[in-house]
């Protein structure tokens, strides 16, 4: 059992409180996202949680029970075959992950109940799993560590000249799941998918990425526009862009590092330091009370109106953020960005990822996870911030 008893009542209740301070009068809640329901009961089962604001929780359980009840300290899980087996009143509002739900699967479940409104409950989950416990930040901590690793010793000692993206994607895959990488990266994005991340050479970097991030990709095939190419090779005095997240018991850190066969460009490497430095000064304003909007708009102070052309991305692929929240998805709440105004709490994570595109040559950047504490961000994924050159 990964998390325990207390924890996951801890937990409950916090996404009770939260989901108070959205309608103080709800009543009930149901959560079937197989990851939600994961965080709440500790296993990753086709199943149903129903949260009444009183009583007792139950978590019910289509495929498979028997390993629920192995893996899950949970007190309450029941098997079911059909959504009418579910002990459920209908009527009033129902709070639901309507983020993941799909549409049919919906239909399917009300068949058998009907209220007078149904609500989103994903901003009160996606707060409550913003801050992470001690159990949550030793996984995290163990990724950040596989990260660092790979990325600041392992990929210098591999980077030649000539290879393809996908060549250094493979090494760099099969050396992370050596080191206890646990295989997947999950997005939290409506049919947003990544795997792994980017291998990316040169101008590869600034291709239109379907993915919400500042690095572009032209990946595999049209089909798969992710990972790498196969005929992209890797040439001298080219950045080679690597953003890639890390999985350890389902958590994630997120790390991008820069490196070049031979020395890059003046400009590249004045762009790059410049990325360093926003990443360091926003880090140093992650504390408990600060806000990611204000963090936002204060990351870019003095910065060149020429290096802010192409920031945050290249072309029609920048983005307008800077950082976010990171756990079970890679990508979740908070979001460093405008808009963004409740205060950062003490042990929620983020990832900081300032980059620059520049024409004609490809990415430079940096990208880190960061633990909010009372000193500033605390990196879990290294200190290697500058570029590597092999």
């Amino acid at each position: 059992m990964t998390f325990t008893p207390e924890e996951l009542a801890h937990r409950l209740e916090k996404f009770k409180t939260n989901l108070t301070k959205q309608d103080a009068g709800w009543e009930k809640a149901v959560l079937m996202d197989r990851l939600n329901n994961y965080y709440f009961t500790g296993t990753l089962q086709n199943g149903v949680l129903v949260i009444p604001r009183e009583g007792t929780a139950v978590f019910y359980v289509r495929r498979s029970f028997e390993r629920a009840v192995e893996e899950s300290a949970f007190p309450e899980i029941t098997p079911f075959k059909s959504f009418r087996e579910l002990k459920l009143k209908g009527g009033g509002t129902l709070y639901c992950d309507m983020e993941k739900i799909p549409l049919a699967h919906f239909e399917r479940f009300t068949k058998y109940f009907t209220f007078d409104a149904v609500k989103p409950a994903d901003a009160a989950i996606a707060k409550t799993m913003a801050v992470k416990s001690e159990a949550e930040l030793k996984l995290m901590e163990t990724c950040g560590e596989i990260h660092r690793s790979v990325l600041e010793e392992f990929i210098p000692s591999v980077l030649k000249e000539g290879m393809s993206e996908v060549e250094l994607g493979a090494l760099v895959q099969g050396e992370m799941l050596r080191r206890g990488h646990h295989a997947v990266t999950r997005t939290g994005g409506f049919g947003t998918e990544l795997h792994l991340g980017l291998f990316c050479f040169g101008e590869s970097a600034l291709y239109f990425n379907t993915f919400d991030g500042p690095g572009g990709v032209r990946g595999l095939h049209p089909a798969v526009p992710m990972f790498g190419n196969h005929h992209i090779k890797l040439k001298k005095h080219s950045p080679v862009f690597v953003d890639i997240g890390c999985n350890v018991g389902g958590y994630h850190t997120d790390k991008t590092c820069i490196y070049s066969v031979g020395r890059l460009p003046e400009k590249a490497l004045e762009f790059h330091r410049i990325c360093v430095d926003m990443q360091n000064k926003a880090a140093a304003m992650l504390k408990p009370g600060a806000t990611p909007a204000e963090i936002f708009r204060k990351h870019t102070e003095g910065v060149s109106e020429e290096f802010l052309m192409e920031y945050n991305g290249f072309g029609n692929g920048k983005v307008k953020f800077l950082g976010h929240g990171i756990g079970l998805h890679i990508d979740q709440y908070p979001v460093i960005a405008e808009g963004f105004e409740e205060p950062l709490e003490e042990n929620m994570v983020l990832a900081v990822e300032p980059k620059r595109g520049i024409e004609g040559l490809g990415m430079v950047g940096v990208e880190n996870t960061f633990v909010v504490s009372p000193e500033g961000g605390r990196s879990i994924t290294g200190h290697g911030f500058n570029v590597i050159e092999v």
